[in-house]
Order: C-alpha cells, then structure tokens, then sequence
C-alpha cells in the first residue's frame, strides 16, 4: 500500500481559498511526514475576456470582506479590481503550473505568493510580467520563466490541472481530497476551520 495522498484542490484568485491559507500551510506542517500534499489548480474563471461589471465587482467585494471578517485574512479594499479588470485565473494558475516544472518545490511558495499579491496588495496577477517579477522573488530567473510560461507545453500542464479538479467532482474551492491508492476521500469543502479538517484527517488515518 503506497502512503496516502492528500490532494488540495485550489486556485490562486479564489478568495476563500486565500482565507484557507494559515490552515492549510499548518496541515502542510503537520502531515508532512504521514502523506503527500499536492496543489491541483482547479480553474476558478479561466479564460475570461469580459472586464467586470460594476455590480460583478460589488459582489466579489462584498464577498472579500466576509472572507476578511470570517478568517482575519489581510485584504486590500481600496481601489481593488480597478475599472476594465479582467478576472481571468488561467494565467495566475499556469504560473504556478510553470514554476512546477522548473522546481517543484516552489509550487507552494510561488502560489502563496500570487495570493498575497492579488488580495493583500492589490497587484494585477493577471499580467505576465506581475508573474515572473513574484516567480524572481522566489529565485527563479524572470527570463526563464517567461519562456517557460508562454509555452504550449505549461498551457497543456495547466489545462490538465482543471480537468483533474472537475474529474474529481469538485465545483467549489478550496477542497481537501485524500487518496489512497485508487480510492478519493472527501476530507472537506470550503473554507473550514483547521481543527474541522485534522478531525476529519485524523479518523480517516485511524480507520
């Protein structure tokens, strides 16, 4: 029996998942050494061409700020998602997707990163250059990653990562699921507390 897999189904411009983020950074900490925890993008609004309307913004706002209240998550309200803001996540995700395959390591890190930027700073995640500037901050060279990121080769490793998260059932983010083998657990959906989610991790190890 291989040891278990815990598959955290996430997107980078989703705001519960950025309220998910102390937990799941301490469920990272806790089970390291008992399974494997691997990020798969789920594709939030990939592709989007349309600049958000004025009420889009008031809704996605609205819903930042219970995030913020509910999770103590630092936002960035002032002059958020500005006039002619397209809220496209397929870039934001490939990044990621792209830094995987130069370091698999700073898969994590550069995903926080992106987070961060986007909801505490207000910087436009969207933009490539946006991207190798936080890819830079974490060591790696800007050139390499822009020649990596705009690759059919990081499209395809994105689109691959949205269709593990829709094969897997998973319509909302952020989710928890564990493998083992070729059985999926749902350990859980949406932004929970971290003491739901080790209860859930724990019974499932001890069964």
């Amino acid at each position: 029996m291989h040891p278990p897999l815990l598959w955290f189904l996430a997107d980078p411009m989703c705001s519960l998942c950025w309220g998910f983020s102390p937990v799941i950074e301490s469920v990272r900490d806790a089970y390291r050494d008992h399974m494997k925890i691997a990020l798969v993008l789920g594709g939030l609004r990939p592709g989007e061409t349309a600049p958000l309307t004025a009420a889009g913004r008031e809704e996605i706002l609205h819903h930042w700020h219970q995030v913020h209240a509910r999770t103590g998550q630092p936002f960035r309200f002032e002059h958020a998602l500005p006039p002619g803001f397209v809220y496209d996540t397929e870039p934001a995700s490939r990044a990621v997707a792209t830094v995987g395959s130069i370091d698999p390591a700073l898969i994590f890190p550069l995903f926080k990163s992106i987070q961060r930027a986007f909801y505490a700073e207000g910087r436009d995640v969207t933009q490539p250059e946006m991207l190798a500037d936080l890819a830079a901050e974490r060591g790696v060279d800007k050139k390499a990653f822009l020649l990596a990121f705009d690759s059919e080769a990081a499209r395809a490793r994105t689109q691959a990562h949205f269709r593990q998260a829709r094969q897997a059932g998973v319509r909302g983010f952020p989710a928890l699921i564990l493998q083992q083998d070729a059985q999926l657990h749902s350990v859980s959906n949406g932004c929970q507390p971290l003491e739901t989610v080790r209860a859930a991790i724990d019974a499932w190890l001890d069964a």
